[in-house]
């Protein structure tokens, strides 16, 4: 299925849910023809400015003809600009701060703080209403059942890939991580029927993300991916988790699509948890133990006059 059927599923009515608005023009951006994709980006920069405009305002503003911004409309499901624009208002009416003002050099540390604050917050809720349940559930079951599980990442994906296989890895599961391309391929390709693969990878094209999913399903293992929901990984995944950010190319924005990819992985590592059931309430009371004996006991903490004193015999 396309972004763009995608997009016309969810908004097969003007009076789709609001909050879901920019979720769908960032599922189906890549799926338009370039000046749509103008518009579209326009839209996520603009929100408040774009809900007060006319379509030949609009049209002017981003460079295109308003036959372009009426194509933009309907891909995403409204029956022309006008039923767009009352989505738009109310999508804005929420409160919810679903587009990032950017930050710039002159900004002061509260307003950095507020900017920063207000885009993690949107992304996470775009990405809540994102999330198809069915599949969501399909891959903590592959997870659950499987004999071994594997995360793959690159860049900023493989930090996600190191912090996914040590949360699984406290549910006492048989897990890895590999952010290196190489490691990936070799071991993908000695999966078995019973292993699990979580691709992570923001865009979802990078080849040799897509050579070694191909590999590991040669070798039988199901392929959950954590990707953009047009991607080339997404069609060839097993299971498709969708993480759609719109990504702000200015030096000065955070990284939410890294903050939407773990937070995604975060709550399927505790459904799998519920999954397992109380088998598991051991070995998380036993791990928890190893963490507390490391602790220092609060009667036992060393002040800076004892650190120097100790000092002089070592």
């Amino acid at each position: 299925m396309t972004a763009l059927r995608i997009a016309k599923n969810e908004a097969s009515n003007d009076d789709a849910k609001p909050d879901a608005l920019v979720s769908r023009i960032t599922a189906v951006r890549l799926s338009l023809r370039p000046s749509e994709q103008r518009v579209a980006s326009y839209v996520l920069g603009q929100p408040n400015r774009v809900a007060h405009m006319a379509i030949a305002e609009l049209a002017e503003a981003v460079g295109v003809t308003d036959p372009t911004i009426a194509r933009f409309c309907q891909a995403l499901g409204f029956t022309g600009y006008k039923a767009f624009k009352v989505a738009l208002a109310k999508s804005l009416a929420t409160g919810v701060p679903y587009v990032h003002t950017d930050v710039s050099a002159a900004d002061s540390p509260a307003d950095v703080v507020a900017k920063v604050f207000d885009r993690s917050i949107a992304t996470l809720i775009a990405m809540r209403n994102q999330v198809d349940p069915k599949l969501f559930e399909r891959a903590a079951d592959a997870i659950v059942q499987a004999r071994k599980v594997e995360f793959y990442g690159v860049g900023n994906s493989g930090v996600v890939a190191m912090d996914a296989q040590h949360k699984f890895f406290l549910l006492g599961m048989h897990t890895v991580a590999y952010n290196d391309p190489h490691w990936q391929v070799q071991s993908a390709a000695l999966l078995t029927p019973e292993d699990v693969v979580v691709a992570i990878s923001r865009t979802g094209r990078t080849r040799d993300m897509i050579q070694t999913c191909e590999l590991a399903q040669r070798a039988g293992a199901t392929v959950i991916a954590v990707t953009e929901r047009a991607s080339q990984l997404a069609k060839l995944a097993d299971i498709a988790l969708a993480v759609d950010v719109e990504e702000d190319p200015d030096v000065y924005s955070p990284m939410v699509g890294r903050l939407a990819q773990l937070t995604l992985v975060d709550a399927l590592a505790v459904a799998v948890a519920l999954k397992r059931g109380p088998e598991l309430q051991e070995t998380l009371r036993k791990a928890k133990e190893t963490l507390i004996a490391k602790r220092e006991k609060e009667g036992d903490m060393l002040t800076p006059l004892t650190l120097a004193a100790r000092s002089r015999w070592i």
